[in-house]
């Protein structure tokens, strides 16, 4: 088996290619920009862009892990001629969205619409639908650097947020193992944390009080767009999702520790593996 690691350099595809180097699995990682993608050394990176899926290095690739093209209009089309052009593909880990799951409009027509190409090729799938990316906590690295505070709306919304490896780590197993095609995986962190609860576990990773300071739903859109650099739509989907949770908490789902055996890592864990993104230079 050769798998094509796409999105190879991103936060999941990265941690997909080190769980794939610690497995010895074969696999090639695919990236825009090979000599900036700081894969580790014995990979074998290739170049290729997945809005040009005829260009694509798919000769001899049986398994993908398949990110959506998010900037297309046509994020199924591509993905539908990227399977035609890898007649010996058998087999797909597909990174979806919990948004199918939930159906919030604007946000999972996309993914709905890839993960039915890829069921209808007739490979084996398994769709990955993660809700909230631990990851997206780096928008608040700043005021964490700066002030050891986290600056944000709704300071009682629950969420369950997921570590980038845990994700990687089932898309892995569906990779490699039997037994998980046709199924669609809800994955979530292993506990519902309130924002200010997600800021002291931070600060629990970090071995230092991180506080929380309560902002308007205005005055948190102006620092997504000010100082973390969001567009402005981006930044109204983001609290979106929290003002949704604010009054409809996600539920954790179990079905991460069932495919690996083991609770998922906790928010104080991630901080802990980003801690030098977290913490000012001195």
């Amino acid at each position: 088996m050769t798998i094509l690691v796409t999105g190879a350099s991103g936060n999941v595809g990265r941690r997909v290619v080190d769980q794939l180097v610690t497995a010895g699995a074969a696999f090639r990682a695919l990236t825009r920009d090979p000599d900036k993608a700081g894969l580790p050394a014995g990979v074998e990176v290739v170049r290729g862009d997945l809005t040009r899926p005829a260009e694509l290095p798919l000769e001899g690739v049986t398994a993908l892990f398949l990110l959506p093209v998010l900037e297309s209009d046509d994020s199924a089309g591509l993905a539908g001629q990227l399977l035609a052009h890898a007649p010996d593909v058998r087999r797909v880990a597909f990174l979806s969205s919990s948004a199918v799951t939930v159906r919030r409009p604007g946000s999972y027509e996309l993914h709905l619409s890839v993960e039915q190409v890829i069921e209808s090729s007739g490979v084996e799938w398994t769709h990955l639908r993660p809700g909230e990316f631990m990851s997206n906590k780096l928008m608040w690295a700043d005021s964490i650097k700066q002030d050891d505070v986290v600056r944000y709306a709704y300071p009682d919304a629950l969420g369950s947020p997921i570590h980038e490896a845990d994700i990687a780590e089932v898309a892995v197993r569906a990779l490699l193992d039997g037994g998980h095609g046709g199924r669609a995986y809800a994955l979530t962190g292993p506990e519902l944390l309130t924002h200010r609860q997600q800021a002291a576990a931070i600060g629990e990773g970090l071995g230092r009080p991180i506080g929380f300071e309560a902002q308007t739903y205005g005055q948190a859109r102006a620092s997504l767009i000010r100082d973390v650099g969001l567009p402005w739509d981006i930044a109204e989907y983001v609290l979106g999702y929290a003002a949704q949770h604010n009054e409809e908490p996600p539920e954790v789902s179990p079905e991460f520790e069932q495919v690996v055996g083991r609770r998922g890592r906790t928010l104080a864990q991630w901080a802990r593996d980003h801690a030098a993104e977290l913490t000012a230079s001195s």
